[in-house]
């Protein structure tokens, strides 16, 4: 689970994000567990959303990920994405 930092970030960086390379980075942070656990999840969910936005390298990294995961974290992940893009 990612620190209330980590989720600091996350909120602070996408809340004025319509930029894509933002949530590919957040997407990024949480393949490497850079400054968070690792958390293959959550990293499918940021890749969607900024795929969705227009990241060409986020779709690619998206869908090289997904081989990774098991359904239940897939759909886990498309979940999270789509509540967030209905909050946001």
């Amino acid at each position: 689970m990612a620190s209330s930092s980590i989720r600091d970030i996350d909120n602070d960086s996408v809340r004025n994000a319509g930029d894509a390379d933002v949530l590919f980075r957040l997407g990024m942070m949480y393949v490497e567990g850079r400054d968070c656990e690792r958390d293959l999840v959550a990293a499918h969910k940021w890749f969607n959303i900024a795929a969705i936005r227009g990241s060409g390298l986020a779709a690619r990294a998206r869908a090289e990920l997904t081989e990774n995961m098991s359904k239940l974290e897939l759909a886990r992940a498309l979940r999270e994405a789509r509540t967030w893009m209905t909050m946001h």
